[in-house]
This record gives structure tokens, C-alpha cells and sequence, in this order.
């Protein structure tokens, strides 16, 4: 598989690109975003690209792949309801229109979250933004899948950009373990979160929209089908 990636230097991002790096079955990871991850890996290429409204400039380094993990987000704190979506509406459909126009037969994975409104109607902003990013991918002529995680473990020295995800993480690490065992459906790793995009990327899901539940179950058939990297989900 060829996939781009959008959204490779947060915390759900660089677990994705991990995962990626790491599958037998992955050629290419390109990665587009204002700046790049860093790696270093055969696989990767990395598109800086500072307008994340408009692509043509860069159309023809987004043709000819099979899926695009959508991680590119921001936290809707402190901002007004326009704002936010001007950004989590507005930056998604941007690039996943030009991607369905350039790549029909892609899969389009989207993380979205826990909690997120399909109405539109709700009384919760964040959640009714993304709905409304939600409904509008559905619509477009190409494979796309909604993930919405909820309380997601960082792995393997992945960190987030926001400043008190770190310290929630921090002080969360050692009970984080504790509540995936007694909550499965409620907490995941990115490790889990990645396998699972790659898994639907491959085979599809029974469902359009998935939540905690459904990534796990995404994610340990990828396992029982050892075509993830080295290492094992924790």
C-alpha cells in the first residue's frame, strides 16, 4: 500500500506513522503538514506544505494512493464555534476533496471522537463541528471511515504538542494501563489506533463509523494476521 498521511507530528499521528513505518505491507508513507515528522526511514517522504485550505500546488504528489489517515486536528478549547470549524471542518474537506477527485479508490480514515454528535444539532460545539465533518466525508465518492477514539495511551516515546495532554498523560501513565484492562472500550493506544487504520485501509469494516470497540477489534485482527510490525499491542 501507498498511504499519506495527514497530521504526522501529534500524538495520534506519530503512532499512526509508526505503524505505518512498521507494516510489511506499506511501500510508502507520504506524510503532508506545515512541517515534517523528522524520520528517517526508506519508506517516508514528507511534504511541507503551509496552506492546509488549498492543495493544487501539490496535487501531484497526492496522486496514486490507496489511503489517507487523516490525523490533523485541534483541541476546540478557548475557541469560538467559527474558528473551529474554519479549521476541523474546513481543513478536512479540503484535502479529502481533491484526494477523492485525484484517488476514487482510496480509503479515507478520519479521526474524529468519542462523543461526536452525527445531528449536528447538539449542544456540545466540538461534537456538532465534527458531525458535520463526519456526514460531509460520507457523502464523498470514495471509501471513508470515521474513527472515534476516546481516551487514547501514548507509546513508544510518543508525545502530544498540546502542553496539558502531557501532564494529564504524566500523571495518568501509571493507571492508564489499570483502565484499559478493566475498560477496553474506553481506553486505546496509539499503537492500537494505528494498526487498526491499517487494517481498514486493507480489508474495509462492517461499519462506517467506529468506535472505541470497533478500532480494538480493528487492530487485534491486524495483530492475528501478523501484519504489523515488531513488537506487541500493549
Amino acid at each position: 500500500m501507498k498511504v499519506l498521511l495527514f497530521g504526522a507530528t501529534g500524538m495520534v499521528g506519530q503512532g499512526v506513522l509508526r505503524e505505518c513505518l512498521l507494516a510489511d505491507d506499506v511501500e510508502l508513507v507520504e506524510t503532508v503538514g506545515r512541517s515534517a515528522s523528522g524520520g528517517q526511514n526508506p519508506k517516508l517522504r514528507e511534504v511541507v506544505h503551509g496552506d492546509l485550505w488549498h492543495y493544487d500546488a501539490i496535487a501531484q504528489q497526492l496522486a496514486g494512493f490507496d489511503g489517507c489517515f487523516f490525523c490533523l486536528g485541534v483541541t476546540s478549547s478557548g475557541m469560538k464555534e467559527a474558528d473551529y470549524e474554519r479549521v476541523t471542518y474546513g481543513m478536512t474537506m479540503a484535502a479529502a476533496g481533491i484526494l477523492s477527485r485525484l484517488n476514487p479508490r482510496m480509503t479515507f480514515i478520519y479521526v474524529s471522537g468519542a462523543g461526536t454528535d452525527s445531528s449536528e444539532r447538539g449542544r456540545s460545539m466540538w461534537a456538532r463541528v465534527k458531525g458535520k465533518t463526519e456526514n460531509a466525508l460520507l457523502r464523498l465518492p470514495f471509501a471513508a471511515y470515521m474513527f472515534r477514539p476516546g481516551i487514547i495511551q501514548p507509546l513508544f516515546g510518543v508525545r502530544s504538542k498540546t502542553t496539558w495532554y502531557n501532564v494529564f498523560y504524566a500523571v495518568a501513565k501509571p493507571v492508564l494501563p489499570v483502565l484499559r484492562m478493566m475498560f477496553p472500550d474506553s481506553v486505546l493506544t496509539t499503537q492500537q489506533v494505528g494498526l487498526a487504520m491499517l487494517e481498514v485501509a486493507r480489508h474495509g469494516y462492517a461499519k462506517r463509523i467506529l468506535e472505541t470497540k470497533d478500532i480494538r477489534v480493528a487492530a487485534g485482527i491486524a495483530l492475528e494476521q501478523g501484519k504489523s510490525g515488531p513488537g506487541k499491542a500493549s
